[in-house]
């Protein structure tokens, strides 16, 4: 296959996979879409610049090629843009800064001064840095599902930049200087054909994997996590419950189950409104997730109730952890439109012992002692009686 076949391919191959991905957009989350259509407009880029190269004996090369390597400059960019905006890095014009000069030189190079060694020198200045600094760019610490998917796109960066380096010391050491990539005599412009596909079509394939990775990972998060506080959902808080609890009884670890309830939530509602009601309930979600860090858990149960799992290996230590619980919401009040709403929660906790047959036994035990809490006046913890509560 001579090099100009191996152009064409490539065209179709980057066309249908940008026409993939332009179809796929609207499906995509609000976050990432910024990201993808950098990366579709590149991926065109990258389809224009082949076909520009296919037919440069047929065209001025003082025209053709700096606009062909133009477009592969600017879809490499564009690609280092779609990476740094999919991982919420600031936008910054600079990144496009050296292509004008790139450009310039592969003019020079074309027109004036005819010699493929120095466009190639010019092209890589650019290619090079934005490949390596796109695959840095994925360097970070994703949710785990996105970590293979990074890889791959990082791995295709980084493979595609050491075969730009790897073909520039070629040309340096090859004192023959070709015209244009249409004469196969050089292994690398056979090669080039294959390379320029590679980033489209395998980057562009673990682009799309990573889109959708990230939109189960928000949709995994939706499902587990309270819409209003941020905080675990009821689901979720029983599903790590009931873990903490088998591993209380497998291995003897200790383990206290704190519910909290807010003192008179309903008078915060009927005086102040439901929006101030949904304000109190995310200030003393932030006030409880503040001390439940670590090992322990917190969770919003429902309506003004949240459960906390306290990893603790006696009552005292579970009784000064819902301690510091309370006094974190008693200590200061929230301020909301001028005025100062004095907010407190009662606490009931339930230590693990060996009698409780499950989960719900434990969670139950501490209901019944936050009522008690309740019962006796509030703004405080009441811990519950060892024995396990009768099943109802």
């Amino acid at each position: 296959m001579d090099t100009r076949t191996g152009l064409v391919i490539a065209t179709l191959m980057t066309l249908l996979n940008g026409g993939v991905l332009g179809l796929m957009h609207k499906s995509l989350s609000a976050d990432v879409q910024p990201s993808a259509a950098d990366w579709r407009i590149g991926t065109l880029l990258f389809a224009s610049g082949s076909i520009l190269l296919a037919v440069q004996d047929m065209m001025p090369l003082g025209l053709v090629l700096p606009l062909a390597n133009g477009c592969f400059m600017l879809g490499v960019m564009l690609y280092w843009r779609a990476t740094r905006r999919f991982v919420g890095l600031p936008d910054t014009p600079w990144l496009f800064a050296p292509i004008p000069f790139a450009v310039f030189g592969i003019y020079w190079f074309a027109e004036q001064v005819p010699d493929q060694a120095a466009r190639v020198y010019f092209a890589t200045a650019v290619w090079v840095p934005g490949l390596f600094a796109a695959a840095w760019t994925l360097r970070g610490s994703p949710p785990h599902q996105e970590l293979r998917s990074r890889r791959v796109l990082a791995a295709t960066f980084v493979i595609v930049g050491i075969f730009m380096l790897v073909r520039v010391i070629s040309l340096m050491l090859q004192p023959d200087r070709y015209v244009t990539m249409l004469e196969s005599r050089n292994v690398f412009n056979l090669l080039a054909p294959l390379i320029v596909t590679v980033l489209p079509v395998i980057g562009t394939t673990a682009f799309l994997v990573m889109c959708s990775e990230r939109i189960r990972n928000q949709w995994q998060h939706a499902a587990a996590t309270d819409y209003l506080t941020g905080l675990p959902n009821r689901r979720t808080i029983t599903g790590s419950g009931e873990a903490c609890f088998n591993q209380a009884r497998r291995s003897g670890s200790g383990l206290a189950v704190a519910v909290i309830d807010i003192d008179h939530f309903k008078q915060v509602n009927d005086r102040l409104g439901h929006d101030a009601g949904d304000v109190a309930l995310r200030y003393v979600a932030t006030a409880l997730a503040s001390q439940c860090r670590g090992p322990h858990m917190v969770g919003r149960q429902g309506g003004e109730e949240f459960v906390a799992l306290l990893v603790v290996t006696n009552a005292a230590q579970a009784h000064a952890a819902a301690e510091r619980l309370r006094l974190a919401v008693a200590s200061s009040p929230l301020q909301l439109n001028g005025q100062t709403i004095p907010l407190t929660i009662s606490v009931g906790v339930a230590v693990y012992q060996a009698d409780d047959t499950s989960y719900d036994t434990l969670l139950r035990r501490a209901d019944h002692a936050v009522y008690a809490a309740k019962a006796g006046g509030r703004n405080q913890v009441v811990m519950a009686p060892d024995a396990p509560l009768p099943s109802p």
